[in-house]
């Protein structure tokens, strides 16, 4: 005898799953913050045994040799920097969740790609936002090709389902999974629960019949809003489209990857046209001036799998508070306080009663150890108010004893650096080329002392 449907409760600030309806959520603190979810009937318990369940189906089980293994088919999207950072492409059955703050561009991206995809492709694009009309208006503003991409203005996840087994499409793009809902869920479009089960049954769609599923998640600020979050172990790949509303520039970033290097970056650029994807990084972030104020200096970092110029800038200066302020931009704001610790202690530079300012010039966020040493030599230059040279690059990891650690890919760096008419660089000693570089002198540090007699 089946048992009648039952309910949870699920929170809908953190995710957090109760038997039963409590005030407060034990996990994250929120008072009355959950919601019931109708289950599905399960099972009897008469059919299970101590040790196992009676009749139940066996898997098929085999061992890791048996698998053949095949090149993983992929799906170009004819957008090299998309394809870059997706790792070479769409994956048949792959799951990708495309996130940023409302108005970054993930609809204009992912409606041009699709135009093109669907001229070969047959592709279905899900707009539960915006009306159809709305679209292919945007589309015929950017000029994109509209006579071949299917378009459906819905909600209901059942009804998405229906109708793409019906269609059968290659290519299914959701937009957006925050409007999404399923009519066993009492709780409203964009809670943790219908964000989560609503994106369980797509995944579990795409996976059963081969389609690439785009699913594109809003993201608040502080990144605090149910969905990405919630999703990113549902889905094979997530992506980040970033940038400010007074930079035409958007990075596009994956925090996860299956398929490719985690942390690749992509370079686009807003037009009246959409998003033009940028093939040389390092160009647009190193348009600086004539003159090259002290505090200014260029570094090499990686990001997924080439290197990337980037301008870092700092300014110091005579502090009127009790508490002297550290602001960084694109940077850690605790590695900064560790790093002047380390100039203080080991390098002999105290500015303590300094206010510190540093910034990535372009809206580049740097997340690697990379930039410790160009972040310090920028601090010094502009405490000192000598201006670097114009031609130099530096990279290297700063320790707390003092000491310059190499970091990867180093020689790559250089190179890059070298392209682009950089003819000095102050690198760690384990990162020196063991063939000179035609038209650069590389000078090695091992201790951030070296480095400071390497300024002059």
């Amino acid at each position: 005898m089946a048992k009648k449907k039952t309910s949870a409760y699920v929170c809908n600030d953190c995710g957090a799953d109760y038997s039963k309806w409590q005030g407060q959520c034990g996990e994250c603190g929120a008072w009355n913050t959950l919601a019931e979810i109708r289950l599905s009937a399960v099972a009897s318990g008469s059919s299970r045994t101590g040790s196992g369940f009676a009749g139940a189906a066996d898997g098929v089980v085999s061992t890791l040799a048996e698998i053949e293994l095949e090149d993983i088919p992929r799906i170009t999207t004819n957008v090299g920097e998309l394809d870059l950072v997706l790792g070479g492409g769409l994956v048949p059955g792959s799951c990708i969740l495309v996130g940023g703050e409302p108005g970054a561009g993930k609809s204009t991206l992912l409606l041009q790609t699709l135009c093109k995809l669907a001229e070969s492709l047959s592709a279905l694009y899900v707009t539960g936002e915006e009306s159809p009309q709305q679209v292919a208006m945007r589309a015929h503003r950017l000029g994109l090709p509209t006579d071949k991409l299917q378009i459906m203005a819905e909600t209901s996840v059942e009804t998405v389902c229906g109708t793409a087994a019906r269609l059968a499409p290659k290519i299914l793009v959701v937009d957006s999974i925050q409007v999404m809902q399923m009519e066993d869920i009492a709780s409203a479009p964009g809670s943790v629960s219908q964000v989560r089960e609503s994106a369980a049954m797509l995944v579990r769609f795409a996976k059963q019949s081969g389609t690439v599923l785009l699913l594109v998640g809003h993201v608040t600020k502080d990144g605090s809003l149910a969905g990405p979050k919630v999703l990113e172990h549902m889905i094979d790949c997530s992506l980040m489209l970033e940038g400010t509303s007074d930079s035409h520039f958007r990075t596009l970033r994956s925090h996860k990857n299956r398929f490719g290097a985690v942390n690749e970056l992509g370079v686009f650029a807003m037009t009246d046209k959409g998003l033009r994807e940028v093939a040389n990084p390092s160009a647009i972030f190193l348009q600086r001036g004539d003159e090259v104020a002290s505090g200014s200096l260029v570094m090499v970092v990686w990001e997924g799998t080439r290197p990337l110029l980037v301008e870092l800038q700092a300014l110091v200066d005579d502090s009127h508070l009790g508490n002297p302020r550290r602001v960084t931009v694109g940077l850690e704001h605790n590695r900064l306080a560790m790093l002047l610790a380390v100039l203080h202690r080991h390098g002999g530079i105290m500015v303590g009663d300094q206010d510190v300012f540093v910034n990535v010039v372009g809206g580049v966020k740097v997340l690697e150890t990379s930039a410790d040493l160009a972040l310090i030599l920028a601090v010094i230059s502009s405490f000192r108010d000598h201006p670097l040279p114009r031609d130099l690059v530096v990279f290297g990891e700063v320790g707390l004893s003092g000491e310059i650690r190499p970091v990867q890919n180093g020689q790559e760096r250089l190179r890059e650096a070298a392209k682009h008419g950089f003819k000095r660089a102050i690198v760690p000693a384990g990162n020196a080329p063991r063939q000179p570089i035609k038209g650069m002198d590389v000078v090695p540090v091992r201790k951030l002392t070296d480095a400071l007699d390497a300024l002059g």
